[in-house]
């Protein structure tokens, strides 16, 4: 009866909010997007996704391209890594679960559940193995299980670290190897108390000393007070070794995802920025990270547009605010973040993938696809491109939701779908097998859950 009564009180409100005209869509890519005015409301513009199978459709990509699912039946893949053997790990979960503050917190919630999967969180790292490298990831099994909402993934010198929602823990790894072979090390416990924003990206640097991890926000913007923000809304550096973590950079509302470039050395990512100032504000975004920088949240946003709901003001914030490098557009929900290889073929060769969860709270969606930034000189030039496309259908029919990108070496982009419980993976067509020495024990293909 309790959740059929938030259904009725949320159709409600979707009933208010259909007659709205369709929100005005701006220039809001690259390093100068255009900032309407601050829009305040009872509640945001809503547009839910409506899920529905692929059965024999795929995603959409450029000519010259081919799309493949190589697993499907899993337990909400949101990350990917491609280990040096070809070996594809997948972390499976959801975590999170904050309880709402606000009658309309709790009617969001309600309402964008139904644009999510109904799967249970698999708290886990499979493993796919292609043992010949025609592309058909024949061999599938658990890594390890009985993790607690893993999300980010880096390799460094035979260790795999893992971010869980609330540790970053280490697991030692050989060549070859398809099952864990003790339980996880913790390297560092990471805030998870509440939990608004649960994902903790990960990435680690050139040399391998350190490890960047993504902390989102407590809340959209100070809602539960700056107390609950402790540790939160920046990019920690953790030494790999000890454990010991500073915050490197901060003021970033929700840093997704986190990658290196490869030629630069230098750390990226993508972050979600705040809701509820209308269907336009505030754009996502793709930056550099300067060590030390502040990027303006919660008091101001895309540098100095100051949020007047933060209470109290800091100005001294705002005029420190770093103004990001490029934005994405508002509410695409960007997840995923890789950079290129000259192996993806010459008009995706130099630059970085995007993948866009999509928008909830716009009643004309945004995201919903995998893009490519362009880049020139190490940095963004040029439009963002459709790469990845046929998520989502005019009529609102929703097959698939991207979250996590990465880049394998040897020519493919591999494409965490989590509405679908699908691994995709993207090649340029007619792409030579790679070559690749047999690895020892290929696991045998998993039971499908029932």
């Amino acid at each position: 009866m309790k959740r059929q009564h938030h259904l009725l009180i949320a159709g409600a409100y979707l009933t208010l909010l259909a007659g709205c005209g369709s929100d005005p869509d701006p220039v809001q890519h690259g390093p100068n997007p255009q900032l309407p005015e601050q829009g305040r409301g009872l509640v945001p513009s809503m547009e839910i996704a409506e899920p529905a199978p692929w059965g024999n459709e795929k995603p959409r990509v450029p000519d010259g391209y081919e799309v493949t699912a190589i697993a499907t039946d899993l337990g909400i893949p949101r990350q990917t890594l491609v280990l040096p053997n070809g070996d594809i790990l997948i972390a499976e979960g959801r975590g999170g679960k904050a309880p709402a503050l606000r009658p309309k917190d709790m009617i969001a919630g309600v309402i964008k559940a139904k644009g999510t999967t109904s799967v249970e969180s698999g708290n886990r790292l499979t493993l796919l193995r292609d043992a010949d490298g025609d592309g058909v990831y024949e061999g599938r099994g658990v890594f390890a299980d009985g993790l607690n909402a893993p999300y980010g993934l880096a390799f460094v010198d035979n260790h795999l670290y893992v971010a869980n929602q609330d540790a970053l823990v280490m697991f030692p790894y050989e060549d070859g190897q398809t099952r864990a072979s003790a339980p996880p090390v913790k390297i560092t416990d990471l805030p998870s108390e509440i939990n608004h924003h649960w994902t903790k990206a990960l990435a680690a640097s050139p040399d391998g000393q350190f490890l960047y991890v993504g902390i989102g926000s407590n809340s959209n913007i100070t809602e539960r007070g700056m107390t609950a923000e402790a540790n939160r809304a920046m990019i920690w550096e953790v030494d790999a070794k000890t454990g010991a973590h500073r915050p490197y950079a901060t003021g970033l509302r929700n840093p997704t995802a986190l990658a290196v470039q490869p030629d630069t050395g230098t750390l990226w990512a993508v972050v979600n920025e705040r809701d509820e100032l209308g269907p336009n504000l505030v754009p996502d975004y793709l930056t550099s990270v300067r060590e030390g920088a502040f990027y303006g949240w919660p008091y101001s946003y895309w540098g100095q547009n100051v949020d007047p709901r933060v209470r109290p003001q800091d100005p001294k914030k705002v005029v420190a605010a770093v103004k990001p490098d490029y934005a994405l557009g508002s509410h695409v929900a960007a997840l995923g973040l890789s950079f290129s290889d000259s192996a993806m073929g010459t008009p995706f060769a130099n630059g970085a993938f995007v993948g866009e969860h999509g928008s909830w709270n716009r009643s004309e969606p945004s995201g919903y696809k995998v893009v490519f930034v362009p880049f020139r000189g190490g940095r963004p030039s040029g439009d963002p491109i459709d790469f990845v496309t046929g998520f989502r259908d005019a009529d609102g029919t929703t097959r698939g939701r991207p979250v996590g990108v990465t880049v394998d070496p040897r020519g493919a982009l591999i494409i965490a779908d989590d509405l679908a419980n699908t691994i995709w993976r993207v090649t340029p067509r007619n792409r030579a097998p790679s070559a690749r020495a047999p690895s020892p024990g290929v696991p045998q293909p998993e039971a499908k859950p029932e």
